[in-house]
């Protein structure tokens, strides 16, 4: 006898009936009910719709760098930073490790590649490292001042491009996404190979100098390389836009030649991205001051106030410098009253809420 399937006669169909009047299978009913809740979902309602204090696949880490800017961000989104525990060897080396679990959760850690630079950005790549290997889901680096930024060409012969050279050190140590403020160059966004949301901190600079009401106000471009930033500045405050035609002769020293513009009798606000060692801050306001502006203000997002900053602002004729939190300010930068300080915590949570909600970042600037 040979092997073969064996087929019930109720199942065969019959010779003499036509293919249309064969009988189909058998067919479970469904409810409507059912069948509508099995369709898939639009992408409108796929997206989590719980409080982040209520989502147990959220959690928010924070380095060395600047630990009360990532509390404020907990603060203003309602979860309190993660426990981690951060330390270093006798010669210097980062152990770190989480005193949390993060399998499947979509972390964000917030570390500013700030002074110390080097120890700060090394902090952030093994943080990286290890929710990798605890087996996080995504991970995004919240990195307020990314260093390097300022080196992202090569404007001179035989000098490295550091600034691509971070971009791919967190994008090999694990990072998922990247979220920055104020980038010194735009561009930068393209060294990255992974999703990247740059912020910008004029919506908190531009409703704090809106409050203060400035008479005759100018915005003032300290290099041409920042016209677009003090550009967009001066069409939110409705204001006329002037240009310092300045020159760099090398690292930290620029020599200012002349100002563009009508700034006499006028109110100008400086407006820059970084204050380092603040020798061009001081050197725009003495230019402004002698084509005969009445007042100057100047604003940055990023306060990085190395060397002789801190006395060079003192001593300098200009009103007030308003920086926001990105970097926290040097002890001696406090005490002085020329230094305002705003946070751009709540800019920074909304834009965390919306990464993980998967909802547009870029309305926070419409």
């Amino acid at each position: 006898m040979e092997l073969g399937t064996l087929v019930m006669d109720e199942d065969k169909p019959k010779a003499n009936q036509p293919p249309a009047q064969r009988e189909a299978p058998a067919r479970e009913h469904v409810s409507p009910e059912i069948a509508k809740a099995k369709e898939p979902k639009p992408a409108a309602e796929r997206k989590r719709v719980r409080n982040l204090s209520e989502d147990k696949r959220f959690k928010l880490f924070s380095g060395t760098a600047n630990p009360e800017l990532a509390r404020k961000i907990g603060v203003h989104i309602g979860v309190p930073v993660g426990e981690a525990k951060l330390q270093r060897f006798a010669d210097g080396e980062v152990y770190f490790q989480l005193l949390e679990n993060v399998r499947g959760v979509d972390v964000f850690v917030v570390q500013p590649t700030c002074y110390p630079v080097d120890q700060h950005l090394v902090e952030l790549l093994v943080m990286i490292d290890a929710l990798k290997r605890a087996s996080a889901a995504r991970i995004t680096v919240v990195v307020p001042y990314y260093g390097y930024a300022r080196q992202d060409r090569k404007d001179r012969p035989r000098v490295a491009i550091s600034a691509k050279l971070i971009a791919d050190l967190l994008t090999t140590a694990g990072s998922n996404r990247a979220l920055f403020v104020d980038l010194h160059a735009a561009q930068i966004q393209g060294f990255f190979n992974i999703p990247v949301d740059h912020l910008f901190a004029s919506p908190v600079l531009v409703s704090h100098f809106r409050e203060l009401n400035l008479p005759n106000l100018i915005v003032v471009s300290p290099d041409a390389g920042g016209v677009e930033r003090a550009r967009f500045f001066a069409q939110k405050m409705v204001a006329p836009l002037a240009i310092v035609d300045k020159r760099r002769t090398d690292l930290n020293v620029a020599e200012v030649m002349h100002v563009v513009g009508d700034v006499s009798g006028k109110t100008c606000l400086i407006i820059d991205d970084i204050i380092d060692t603040a020798g061009t801050l001081v050197k725009t306001v003495d230019a402004l001051y002698a084509a005969g502006a009445r007042s100057v203000h100047a604003c940055a997002s990023h306060a990085v106030l190395s060397g002789p900053a801190i006395d060079r602002i003192a001593n300098s004729r200009i009103e007030q410098v308003v920086v926001t939190d990105t970097i926290p300010l040097r002890e001696a930068a406090q005490r002085l009253s020329k230094i305002k300080v705003l946070t751009i915590s709540g800019l920074l949570g909304a834009a965390i809420e919306s990464i993980h909600m998967e909802t547009s970042v870029s309305t926070l600037f419409s």
